[in-house]
């Protein structure tokens, strides 16, 4: 008898009676065995038949976080290995082959001259110098000044800026001077930071802004006098010791040194409350000095209004620095007190036509649009032109801002050689003093002017203006610049620069009493230093960066100490000459700063018109 059933290794299974042989039995085992292996065998089968072996590699590989194909991981690591690897390989290569470097271009003219031109400001300082003045041949002088006054408000009056070739501080053209160095700071401080001298155009203002601190009550809110002048310089009484009768070096003064008061003075008061008002703006990171200067301001602005006269009536003043009006000083400092306060009261005072008129907005004449530290008016017509470009005010202020527009333009249009407003020397220096001795100082006022109106007008995205029928491209202003800056800088007949220190032919004749007598440790009285005043010899010292009053109107040139027309620096001048300078430096698409001169300038809604008259039959 036999059973069948189902056999676990894939075949029949035939279970056999025990009567069977030990013999047959293998055969019949051997059937299984082959039948067993003709089919394939899963997993759960090979392990009953093979028991515990070798186990097959994992596909994945469990980092604790994540769990990845063990492919990828592979990849992954060699690909970061290979990497490594490579840029080992690399940087070896870079360090071990020689470097060339690749130099900047070298600075361009305008920037070589500005690196010099602010160095004539060091050589001016008055009083206990820094460490870093960098001018060997100066030294502490007029330690004294205001001392021997009455007056307990003057008795600090050291510090500021000597004038010229002399020691006389002369507040007017100081101030003037400080302001054009804020408005060049404030429209162009990144092209100052790129030629490396921001902060020490900012050191050159903080000094004359301290000094001008100390020439009034800047505490207080109203006062009834400021210092208008410290030193004098009429030789006209007989020799008697002063700034101009004496030439010896500042730090070898010892005669008296007067100080002029004035209780009578609205320009000079005005344009000291202009050069606070423009620093203030530059000094706004730096705010309990800023709101100093911002009080100082409005006091001057207020006893200016208050107190109505011009400050050269009657003293000295009227021989060296006239001022012919007050009026432009009022729309001037009006102008930057709204800049720097962001008071609508200044604006509209700065805006209202009767002191337009009065400044000579509306008449020309023959110096209409010639900036300078008498007439600022054209400096102020271009700073409202540029709150019309950039902030459009609208009513009640757009039909004067309009006013003001249209005269820049016209004036804009007179610095062009295709107009006969002024005439050209042979060499092609403008003649905006008509002819008159020391036309430098005009010229460098009209190339910023003319710059700073050409980015105005590129800012704001209008490609040119009118003069009449004919439309001139921005750039023609640039390029009327560029040709008087150039002259200036030795592209001339005469082939000089009138840059002292810039170039290889300048004057070496600088009428200067500090550059003109060595410093040898001798201590020349007031007419001991007339020897070397009257020197054919070139000075001694070379004044780096000093502005001499230029040539005349037939590019002629005399490099002679004592004809100050020619051979004399001055401080206006040379402000006027730093911002022309910093204006056409560098990278020309670097434009003005359009937003910090607004800093504090409210958000402007325009005032709605009033209504028409009513309506009569």
């Amino acid at each position: 008898m036999s059973m069948y059933g189902r056999d676990p290794w894939g075949g029949p299974l035939e279970i056999a009676a025990d009567s069977a042989t030990d013999d047959d039995r293998s055969r019949n085992l051997q059937d299984y065995d082959r039948a067993a292996l003709s089919r394939p065998l899963d997993e759960t089968q090979q392990s009953w038949l093979l028991g515990p072996g070798e186990q097959k590699k994992k596909k994945y590989v469990d980092l604790g976080c994540i769990i990845v194909s063990r492919k990828i991981f592979v990849w992954t690591v060699g690909t970061i290995l290979a990497a490594g690897f490579l840029a080992g390989f690399i940087t070896l290569i870079v360090k071990t082959v020689p470097r060339h470097h690749h130099r900047p271009p070298p600075p361009d003219n305008y920037t070589l001259a500005l690196n010099k031109a602010l160095m004539f400001f060091n050589a001016q300082r008055s009083g206990k110098l820094p460490k870093h003045n960098n001018v060997s041949w100066r030294g502490n002088s007029c330690l004294n000044d205001g001392k021997s006054e009455s007056s307990p408000l003057f008795k600090d009056l050291i510090g500021g800026y000597y004038d010229a070739g002399d020691a006389i501080k002369f507040n007017f053209p100081q101030s003037f001077a400080m302001t054009m160095l804020s408005w060049s700071v404030i429209e162009y401080s990144a092209k100052y930071e790129a030629a490396g001298e921001l902060n020490h155009v900012k050191d050159i203002i903080k000094w004359g802004t301290d000094y001008f601190l100390k020439t009034f009550n800047h505490t207080a809110d109203s006062i009834d006098r400021i210092v208008a002048q410290v030193g004098i310089g009429d030789t006209s009484g007989g020799p008697e010791p002063n700034d101009h009768y004496c030439w010896v070096r500042p730090e070898d003064i010892d005669y008296a040194r007067p100080v002029t008061e004035c209780s009578s003075c609205s320009d000079l008061a005005a344009e000291m409350a202009a050069a606070l008002a423009s620093a203030s703006i530059v000094f706004k990171d730096n705010k309990a000095y800023s709101q100093k200067l911002v009080h100082g301001a409005k006091t001057l602005f207020k006893f200016s209004r208050d107190q109505r006269g011009r400050y050269s009536v009657g003293n000295e003043a009227s021989i060296f620095y006239n001022s012919t009006s007050y009026w432009d000083e009022f729309v001037w400092g009006a102008t930057w007190l709204y800049y720097a306060t962001g008071n609508s009261s200044y604006l509209q005072l700065a805006t209202t036509p009767g002191i337009a008129k009065h400044a000579g907005a509306f008449w020309g004449g023959p110096y209409y649009g010639v900036l300078s530290w008498d007439n600022k008016l054209a400096g102020a017509q271009v700073l409202l032109s540029r709150m019309r470009l950039f902030l459009s005010p609208g009513y009640p202020y757009e039909e004067i801002l309009r006013t003001f527009h249209n005269q820049t333009s016209i004036f804009m249009c007179s610095f062009l050689p295709y107009y006969t407003s002024f005439n050209r020397t042979k060499g092609g220096l403008i003649q905006l003093n008509h002819g008159a001795p020391q036309p430098l100082q005009y010229v460098v006022n009209a190339a910023f002017l003319a710059t700073v109106f050409s980015d105005y007008m590129k800012a704001a995205d209008t490609p040119g203006w009118y003069c009449g029928p004919h439309f001139y491209s921005a750039d023609v202003l640039r390029e009327f610049a560029q040709t008087q800056m150039n002259y200036i800088l030795g592209k001339n007949p005469r082939k000089m620069s009138y840059v002292v220190g810039f170039g290889n032919h300048y004057p070496k004749r600088v009428h200067h009493r500090g550059a003109s007598i060595p410093k040898n440790k001798v201590r020349y009285n007031c007419k001991g230093g007339w020897k070397w005043r009257d020197s054919k010899k070139p000075n001694p010292n070379t004044i780096v960066g000093a502005m001499v009053a230029g040539p005349d109107r037939h590019d002629g040139f005399h490099d002679v100490r004592t004809n100050y027309n020619y051979t004399e620096p001055t401080l206006a001048g040379n402000a006027g000459l730093v911002a022309a300078l910093v204006a056409l430096s560098g990278d020309t698409n670097v434009g003005v700063d359009k937003n910090t001169i607004f800093s504090a300038v409210p958000p402007m809604f325009p005032t709605p018109p009033p209504p028409p008259a009513p309506w009569k039959p």
